[in-house]
């Protein structure tokens, strides 16, 4: 398994900004349109945005759903279908806190093009979604042999196929999703989003999951080859692997900045403002900066040469210059 070297405030400050970032981009997938500063705002309670009322619902909603996920991969509670209503009600309970598993619909829900009306995509009949979702949690609960990220990128697949409630379908499909991958071991410390990956190229997406050579389920569907969904999955989850590492090289590097800038004294850090300007500078211009005698001024840049804080880049005696050490002259190049 991946070892990541976090400190106990990095790991809760990406995880959160994983937490929205997940949120903000799963919602978005199906139009939500907040941004995830407003999402934030929202799930805190500190501003309400009257004209998105419903995009506010969803992302609470959402929200609530993908805690309960981490809380059941923490217990590791088992995937049952009861599990999977009750993770459809939170997405469409609108961060209310008592919900009941929502039933899977009773009727037919075709999918069609929003501008042409065209269908789209035909799901199977609601007499067969109760055998098909039971076959499909039994084979995720059974699958033990297979890899973990192709069971979780199948059950993807076959949540959205199966079609099985009126709205939420894609979100709903997307925390199975996370919650097999948490159950599996690769949560990665609930640091990245899957989300991310879908919706900044939306198209190849909804090209991914869209295989088959028909639109009706019971027309090819059912039996179509979903290798290139798979593959497209998989490449989704390496890529937000990757930009967990980069996000926590990124904290890192500033922690680092951070650090370093904590342990320098008022003068050093006062001093930079000199090296700001002049790329080197000299003793007399440390005195000039606070009002010390050149002797006063020369014992300082000594000391600082001692402490690592600068070093000698011209060593003759009048025009003596200093520069930075390395690490503080990226400080302030950044």
């Amino acid at each position: 398994m991946l070892h990541l070297p976090l400190t106990v405030s990095m790991l809760l400050s990406l995880r959160e900004t994983a937490r929205l970032y997940t949120t903000h981009y799963s919602t978005m997938i199906e139009g939500n349109r907040l941004e995830p500063k407003q999402i934030e705002e929202v799930l805190s309670g500190k501003s309400h945005f009257p004209k998105y009322r419903r995009d506010e619902n969803e992302v609470k909603g959402y929200y609530a759903a993908l805690t309960q996920v981490e809380q059941w991969a923490a217990r590791r509670i088992p995937i049952t279908e009861k599990a999977v209503q009750t993770l459809h009600a939170l997405v469409i309970a609108s961060g209310k806190s008592k919900i009941k598993s929502t039933p899977y619909r009773d009727g037919q829900n075709v999918i069609r093009d929003s501008l042409t009306r065209a269908i789209i995509y035909m799901p199977p009949e609601a007499k067969d979604v109760p055998k098909l979702m039971s076959s499909m949690i039994d084979w995720i609960r059974n699958s033990e042999q297979v890899p973990c990220p192709i069971i979780a990128g199948i059950a993807h697949y076959q949540f959205v196929t199966i079609h099985p409630y009126y709205d939420g379908n894609g979100r709903t499909a997307r925390l199975l999703t996370t919650l097999i991958l948490h159950l599996g071991g690769y949560d990665l410390k609930g640091l990245y989003s899957l989300e991310e990956y879908y919706a900044k190229n939306l198209g190849a997406y909804y090209e991914a999951i869209s295989v088959g050579p028909s639109h009706n389920y019971y027309m090819g569907r059912a039996e179509a080859d979903i290798t290139k969904w798979v593959e497209y999955f998989v490449e989704g989850m390496a890529n937000s692997f990757e930009n967990v590492l980069q996000r926590i090289n990124e904290e890192e590097y500033h922690t680092d900045q951070t650090d370093l800038i904590r342990k320098l004294d008022p003068k050093q850090r006062k001093a930079l403002e000199l090296f700001q300007e002049f790329s080197a500078i000299t003793a007399s211009q440390v005195g000039e900066l606070f009002n010390f005698k050149p002797r006063t001024s020369a014992q300082l840049c000594k000391k600082w040469v001692e402490m690592g804080f600068i070093k000698i880049v011209d060593f003759s005696n009048r025009g003596r210059k200093y520069k930075l050490s390395k690490q503080y002259e990226d400080l302030i190049s950044n």
